[in-house]
């Protein structure tokens, strides 16, 4: 692999390739990869709004604002995971332009549309899940949970309590108990930095978070490829009420991100009852086409439809005793 395409990679530009030709919702026709870094790929809204202030305290919902941001109300502890709603994502020039890819759809909420968040989750240092453009647009009294070797990155923010993580660590923050969880991916936001996928132990760090409240489980799984380490969780016997697992950027990242198919079999790994399917569809980064992440994940689980919690942007999943429901809120 060439360090040029190594460098994009890591910053969340993948192999940008004109796969918006295969999208449904995009225009047809090839388009180069300059035109993906800093072209006029056209952004739409997101299909459906999520209505919070609907949502009840006494049960779980959780709705996908696009790529990896989530908003999970915990049985009244509002959750935001990795915070990206940005118009683009990269590598910011002389304080004044973003090069990087820019968003199909527009987030399902922006900043100043979401409820006072009790909890940020972050799970690395990827500039496609850690935006300090969005985060300087957060209030910043919340607890910020990060990956080991990581909480440097928000240092010229004024988050007033930034806890590390590392795999097999727990903390108790705002009602909610956090284990966080080892995954297969890299952690280096500059190739320059040391990370543990390349042996340096004290290097950038990546986690998935096992988070639970009132007996209940939710399951954040940050970015992955296929791997076994999520089958101890199951073997504990803890039944995971929603395994929020991505999906997509699998084409030729195969060794950093997992498909729709093994990310099914690690839920799986998890007991998981319920999956919400995230990173795909939000922005280019990979040469799968843009729709096909989603049509295998529903495709894989046609004979349980009852297992997909959301399919689109907005989608809204609530935990209701026991009874699962997708409501898409205007």
């Amino acid at each position: 692999m060439s360090s040029r395409r190594t460098i994009l990679k890591a910053l969340g530009l993948g192999s940008i390739v004109p796969a918006l030709a295969h999208a449904q919702h995009q225009p047809s026709g090839r388009r180069s990869r300059w035109d993906m870094l800093v072209g006029g790929v056209e952004t739409l809204p997101a299909p459906v709004k999520p209505d919070w202030r609907t949502w009840s305290n006494e049960t779980i919902t959780s709705a996908w604002i696009g790529h990896a941001t989530v908003l999970i109300n915990f049985f009244g502890t509002w959750i935001l995971t990795d915070p990206v709603l940005a118009g683009r994502v990269g590598i910011r020039l002389l304080g004044v332009a973003t090069v990087g890819p820019k968003r199909l759809v527009e987030p399902a909420l922006m900043a100043h549309e979401l409820p006072p968040i009790d909890l940020l989750l972050l799970s690395h240092g990827h500039m496609d899940h850690l935006d300090i453009a969005t985060l300087q647009q957060l209030p910043h009294n919340m607890p910020v949970v990060v990956a080991k070797h990581t909480a440097d990155i928000l240092d010229n923010l004024t988050f007033r309590s930034v806890h590390e993580l590392d795999w097999g660590e727990r903390t108790n923050l705002a009602g909610v108990e956090i284990e966080a969880v080892e995954v297969r991916h890299f952690g280096w936001r500059f190739p320059w930095e040391d990370d543990r996928s390349k042996g340096f132990w004290n290097g950038r760090s990546y986690n998935a978070y096992l988070l639970t409240k009132n007996g209940r489980h939710i399951f954040f799984g940050g970015d992955t490829a296929v791997q076994e380490y999520f089958k101890p969780i199951g073997e504990r016997g803890i039944e995971v009420d929603l395994a929020i697992m991505p999906i997509g950027a699998y084409d030729p990242w195969v060794t950093n991100h997992c498909n729709p198919e093994e990310a099914i079999a690690m839920a799986g790994h998890l007991n998981a009852r319920v999956i919400m399917p995230i990173h795909w569809g939000t922005f280019i980064q990979s040469e799968e086409p843009t729709q096909e992440p989603i049509e295998r994940f529903t495709k894989a689980l046609e004979a349980e439809p009852e297992r997909i919690a959301v399919r689109l942007q907005g989608e809204t999943w609530t935990w209701n005793n026991g009874v699962d429901g997708l409501s898409t809120k205007a």
